[in-house]
């Protein structure tokens, strides 16, 4: 009888061992790399993009974002992506939102934790290759529970 027997397969999981990692976490410094790291050496300008959350919120857990860009939305003129970025969550990269002509406006609102005051940063890129930019700071009273993996 060949195949797999639970000692051998026993044996072989023992090869694959999880190592907890330290947790993330992203300071000004690793937002600001992170920005560099998508916008390369390319200018990031102001204007044609708001952000739009609350400059103070009571409960970190569930804050309303809202990033629009003043954009035709046509074949030759298009945002193709919205990227956002924090200060202190565990991740500088809050997220990326691709877009083509046919989404008809360049919005996206969702709703983001946040685990300490800190500034927000919404990075729009268009079909052209050009980079717009806007930043918010937020208070938060209360932070949200960020799970800690010490």
């Amino acid at each position: 009888m060949s195949g797999t027997t639970r000692r051998t397969f026993l044996a072989g999981s023992a090869l694959f061992t999880i190592v907890p990692l330290a947790p993330a976490s992203a300071t000004p410094e690793a937002m600001a790399q992170a920005i560099r790291d998508l916008v390369g050496g390319r200018p990031v300008r102001e204007g044609r993009v708001t952000l739009d959350l609350p400059p103070l919120v009571e409960n970190g857990n569930a804050v309303p974002l809202t990033v629009s860009v003043d954009s035709p939305m046509t074949e030759a003129d298009h945002v193709r992506a919205i990227h956002v970025f924090n200060e202190k969550n565990p991740q500088p990269r809050v997220f990326d939102a691709t877009l083509g002509p046919r989404n008809g406006r360049a919005a996206v609102a969702t709703r983001i934790k946040l685990g300490d005051s800190q500034r927000i940063v919404a990075i729009a890129e268009t079909s052209r290759g050009e980079l717009y930019g806007a930043s918010a700071d937020v208070i938060v009273t209360l932070a949200a529970c960020l799970e800690d993996l010490t």
